[in-house]
């Protein structure tokens, strides 16, 4: 018995530190959190940038063009009708085949790099404050009971809120990831059709959209911690103690 009293005890203690620690997360953390981001997007790296801005070269060079008409110029005269002479092989120049870059390897935005750099602790920082949050109310939830639920039923709705800001943070990284792979994507058909402007055109449609949804992700942050902390704060005696504040109203 001693042996599971003293990890009872152990789990005891994690929880009422949880439970410290996500209280002054709330009345202290997310109005800190708030005020930082707000400033982050007042900053010129976000509100002063024009598209223009992220667009980088791509350092691969256009080739000269193959001339059609003359290519048979250079072949040793010959009696043989046109007809039998060899052909150019249009398969041959339907694209390039990158063996290596000229100019050596397509790096990086390294504009949008560095935003991303900025933006993906802030991510991380409310995944990790909502997985707290949702700790904390489900220690909370008392045992179940017939009667006098509304006040667990708020509980419940608030975890649900958490739950799905949760979610929609850890998103946000895979929105990163898939911005990496389409600009690879669409790189390497510059690098196969270096003469079709329209790749080139796309990379930086890209790079401006990503630009865009960097700016979008750091303001929906803001405002997730805003939501949070308003939906907690005005309720926080009815989260905290769901049945007696209910139980009080009542007479």
């Amino acid at each position: 018995m001693g042996e599971a009293d003293d990890t009872a005890k152990k789990v005891q203690e994690y929880k009422d530190n949880l439970i410290k620690k996500a209280e002054e997360l709330i009345i202290k953390g997310f109005p800190e959190k708030i005020v930082k981001l707000n400033d982050l997007l007042s900053t010129p790296q976000f509100s002063e940038r024009n598209f223009s801005d992220v667009y980088q070269d791509l350092n691969i060079p256009v080739p000269d063009p193959i001339d059609l008409n003359n290519a048979d110029a250079e072949k040793p005269e010959s009696d043989e009708p046109a007809a039998k002479r060899p052909r150019v092989d249009l398969s041959t120049i339907s694209g390039t085949k990158v063996m290596a870059l000229p100019n050596g390897r397509v790096q990086c935005n390294t504009p949008i790099c560095e935003l991303i750099e900025v933006v993906k602790p802030v991510i991380r920082s409310l995944v990790e404050d909502s997985n707290l949050l949702k700790m904390w109310i489900s220690f909370m939830i008392p045992k179940i009971e017939d009667g006098n639920n509304f006040g667990v039923s708020f509980q419940e709705d608030t975890l649900a809120e958490i739950q799905s800001v949760e979610t929609e943070a850890a998103a946000f990284f895979d929105q990163i990831s898939r911005y990496f792979v389409s600009r690879a994507k669409i790189v390497s058909k510059v690098a196969k059709y270096p003469h079709i402007d329209d790749y080139r055109r796309a990379v930086q449609e890209l790079d401006e959209k990503e630009f865009l949804s960097l700016w979008l992700v750091l303001s929906e942050v803001r405002n997730r911690y805003c939501s949070l902390h308003d939906i907690v704060i005005k309720n926080m005696e009815k989260l905290k103690k769901p049945r007696s504040s209910n139980a009080e109203s009542l007479y």
